[in-house]
């Protein structure tokens, strides 16, 4: 199957993990929440009646807000019109930081989607008071064909599907509302790896051993609902052992992952071994 890409290039996505993930879905899903959704790979590759798409991070569900209400051709040419104007190229670092003043001045998803695009790696990257901040893409970034053809097939994939989205942190979601016929997928941020989205100085709420309780005592309640769930996270990784997950993971069906991340901020040595997992209650 040839899944659809994101146009966000979000650390930790999940891209490259689908054809693992994926198959591992509940073959019929009443509501699929994706609690942290964050890029948004895994549900706009997800099937089921419907769907609650959350993320703290407010501007991610934004920019999937507009484009499930947008055309297609309107924001190619919007986006385009903005190239124009800020003279944006692989060099031009100077209109890259203008556009990314205007922004932070008066933020749109198009203006977004066009950083997005020639930002390093692509990245979104917000500081304390939640000023978009990532760097320059030189040399390397652009609003290429391929681009292009990922956000189509990324919004087309949006008009199809049938989504509330939310931006609620994960401990007020309403989970009374599922049943057994209704699934949550969960990538939280991960414990023992850092990273710009749960070190806490983004203007969002960062991640410590309290939220990762709270979590595991939310799927537990779930559980108990006999609500299915997925949740991805890590194990093992950069000599870190996450033992409060391992421990409380066992009473579940734990699937080892092959994947290590090329989009990461961070950098890893040959031997640095990564123990991701898919945990599972049915």
């Amino acid at each position: 199957m040839r899944y659809i890409k994101s146009p966000l290039n979000y650390v930790g996505g999940k891209y490259k993990l689908l054809d693992q993930i994926i198959p591992l879905f509940p073959k019929k899903i009443n509501s699929f929440v994706d609690l942290f959704a964050g890029g948004g790979d895994v549900f706009i590759n997800a099937t089921a009646e419907k769907f609650i798409v959350n993320d703290i991070i407010h501007p991610l569900i934004n920019i999937f807000q507009d484009l499930s209400l947008s055309n297609t051709e309107n924001v190619f040419s919007d986006i385009e019109a903005l190239i124009d104007k800020y003279s944006l190229s692989k060099v031009n670092q100077s209109g890259y930081y203008e556009l990314r003043n205007d922004y932070n001045q008066e933020p749109t998803t198009i203006k977004l989607l066009s950083l997005i695009a020639f930002g390093f790696n692509h990245q979104i990257r917000y500081n304390s008071d939640h000023k978009f901040n990532n760097p320059f893409g030189k040399n390397r970034s652009s609003f290429n064909e391929k681009t292009k053809q990922n956000l189509q097939r990324f919004i087309e994939a949006l008009k199809d599907k049938t989504i509330d989205f939310q931006t609620q942190d994960f401990r007020n979601f309403n989970y009374k509302i599922l049943n057994p016929k209704d699934f949550v997928y969960c990538d939280p941020p991960y414990l023992i790896t850092s990273g710009t989205y749960n070190d806490g100085r983004r203007g969002f709420t960062g991640w410590s051993l309290n939220e990762e309780l709270e979590l595991y005592k939310i799927l537990d309640d779930i559980n108990s609902q006999g609500v299915k769930f997925i949740l991805s996270n890590v194990l093992e990784a950069k000599g870190k052992r996450n033992d409060t997950l391992i421990e409380w993971s066992a009473k579940y069906d734990i699937i080892p992952l092959k994947m290590s991340y090329s989009n990461s901020n961070y950098q890893r040595k040959k031997n640095d071994m990564i123990k991701e997992v898919i945990i599972k209650n049915f």
